[in-house]
């Protein structure tokens, strides 16, 4: 439950509304409370047992004698000066009017209440969003996706109308429920002990229910997680579904998930279908304790009720049953909530552990090199990069080539600072990167890799992430020097053209170009190019190299490369194996040497 008051604790900057709501429920209490001890002097004129009198109450004052006092000799008044019909008939529509005020007042507590609930959930949202884009690449890889977007959406969902239960809970349900309780101590202090002595026993029950309803909330909101991360998987590889006639195993796989969530929501529903009824239930023995005790007590003449008064105690304190069973509603709520929100700030609370040094020094510019010294490192107990050393300098171009799995997009993840090393240090003009401001450090460097990373918007919205700032001038020469502007303005609407979820649209060629153009329109200082080319066809790589070497002119640049031809003219090579430098040198140099790279050579066939 803890972390769902660290939820409440979003409230605080809602206070104004809270106050609002509080006095307008309070209000409503009153009014409703009013309306219904009108039903006392009703009985009494239809019973006979109003006495005219013409006494003169003594002077007003805030008490239950003197308030009834008044009331009373205000109809003893008409009464005289009438028939029974018309003080009948005033009681009657003061009753109206008191249930007027109520329900105006109801909705206006209401009314505040929604802006606290939709303004906690729209807050944890934005930040629990600001959370998970803050958190390091690292994260990702350990998690799915889609449980995160369950966390995200299902989660949050359940949060709301948590949320929305337990505010009506803490500013109307206990207020109605107490202001009830002194007027029927008021009324008789006797009965109202005995009623407050039952209480506990409907407590225990609800609470033991309420905690297995935890439990099975937990279960079915993990549940949901793995049902978006089968979908998330089948949707993004649809292709591959198709091409191997996978569609059955594919709709089983979903088909089981789904079976095992509509189990676990089977069993806490039904729980959670129980609570109403056996809150009404529970309340309805109380309510007939209570006419039985009380009944005997004036039945027996042990008690200074009257009738009539019996009968209105009787109204009351059936008006505490609703509030009471929506409190068990909404406790039965806050136990599903509570799973909810435990498994929201399991997110929130995720540690970040690529941050910025304690007093982070500043850059803008690369003025000499940048610098790998004996760098290690290791993911899960598995050794990726071992003891690896070079620098690049200013405006120079090192290749990094190698079998797969040898660590070359490794290194690129390091420079950005995606994962910290373990061993060595990567250095900036002998500044260690981690001493660095991050926003600086990625700011100096503009990626361009294997997968171009797109979004759902227009061309010229992907091209200007690159720099925001950037006016459509700029834009269109970024377009141009990526030799991508003829594609653009053949589009159907130019620069404004929609390139749909993850640039679909567009040709991988085509998707290439623009992330070329984003990076030119950023102008970094270290340009790194992650086998930016390795999965084009001939025609598509040719056009993204002229745009390349556009982009490479007189920048530091670390090309990762699986086509060897693309970097024939880097200063020079190096070549991994298993995480280790093997051999670097130039082209001409590693090819004479006949090993590693020249095997890589003689399988691309390149001279």
């Amino acid at each position: 439950m803890k972390d769902f008051f660290r939820i409440l604790k979003y409230a605080k900057r809602y206070y104004i509304y809270a106050i609002l709501n509080i006095v307008f429920n309070i209000l409503t209490v009153f009014f409703s409370l009013v309306s219904l001890t009108m039903a006392i002097p009703f009985l009494g004129l239809l019973f006979g047992t109003i006495e005219v009198e013409n006494i003169q109450p003594d002077s007003f004052s805030l008490t239950p004698e003197s308030i009834k006092d008044h009331f009373y000799f205000e109809i003893n008044t008409i009464i005289e000066s009438g028939e029974k019909l018309d003080a009948l008939f005033f009681i009657c529509a003061l009753i109206l009017i008191t249930f007027f005020f109520r329900n105006l007042f109801r909705y206006l507590s209401l009314y505040f209440l929604t802006p606290i609930r939709n303004g906690v959930v729209h807050d944890l949202r934005t930040n629990l969003h600001k959370k998970v884009i803050s958190l390091p690449i690292g994260f990702f890889t350990e998690k799915r996706r889609g449980d995160i977007t369950s966390r995200m959406t299902t989660d949050l969902v359940e949060i709301e109308w948590s949320i929305m239960s337990s505010l009506e809970m803490i500013f109307r349900d206990p207020l109605q429920i107490i202001i009830y309780l002194i007027t029927l101590i008021i009324l008789s202090p006797q009965l109202t002990l005995f009623v407050i002595l039952l209480f506990p026993i409907t407590g225990f029950i609800i609470a033991k229910i309420g905690k297995s309803l935890k439990k099975s909330s937990e279960k079915s909101q993990g549940k949901m997680g793995d049902i978006l991360s089968v979908l998330d998987e089948n949707i993004g590889g649809l292709k591959v579904i198709k091409l191997f006639n996978s569609e059955k195993n594919a709709h089983n796989k979903f088909n089981r998930e789904s079976k095992k969530y509509q189990s676990l929501m089977t069993s806490l529903l039904r729980k959670k279908d129980m609570s109403s009824p056996m809150s009404e239930f529970l309340s309805t023995i109380i309510m007939v304790i209570v006419m039985w005790f009380g009944g005997k007590l004036v039945l027996g003449g042990d008690s200074l009720l009257s009738a009539e008064e019996f009968i209105g105690y009787i109204l009351i304190f059936s008006q505490i049953i609703p509030p009471a069973k929506s409190f068990t509603t909404a406790y039965y709520r806050l136990q599903k909530g509570a799973a909810a929100s435990a498994r929201v700030y399991k997110l929130m609370d995720a540690e970040n552990n690529i941050t910025d040094a304690e007093n982070p020094i500043s850059i803008n510019k690369i003025a000499k090199k940048v610098s790998i010294n004996n760098v290690s490192f290791r993911y899960e107990n598995t050794t990726i990069i071992n003891k690896i050393s070079f620098s690049i300098s200013k405006g120079k171009t090192i290749a990094i080539v190698g079998k797969s799995g040898s660590g070359k997009s490794t290194i690129a993840d390091l420079c950005a600072r995606f994962y910290d090393i373990n061993e060595g240090e990567i250095c900036i003009d002998n500044t260690n990167i981690k001493d660095i401001k991050i926003s600086d450090l990625r700011q100096l460097m503009g990626v361009v890799s294997q997968e171009s990373i797109l979004f759902n918007d227009t061309i010229y919205n992907n091209i200007l992430i690159g720099n925001p700032k950037a006016s459509k001038e700029e834009v269109i020469e970024a377009s141009q020097i990526a030799n991508a502007e003829e594609f653009i303005l053949e589009s159907e609407l130019g620069y404004d053209t929609n390139i749909g979820e993850k640039g679909d649209k567009l040709s991988g060629g085509q998707k290439q170009r623009i992330s070329i153009a984003r990076a030119i329109l950023k102008n970094p200082d270290f340009l790194i190019l992650d086998e930016a080319t390795s999965s084009l066809d001939t025609q598509s790589e040719k056009l993204v190299q002229n745009a390349l070497s556009n982009l490479m002119r007189e920048r530091t640049t670390l090309v990762i490369a699986h086509r060897l031809s693309t970097i024939k003219d880097a200063d020079e090579i190096i070549v991994l194996h298993k995480g280790r430098i093997v051999e670097r040198g130039n082209h001409t140099e590693l090819v004479k040497l006949g090993g590693h790279y020249k095997q890589l050579i003689d399988l691309q066939n390149i001279s």
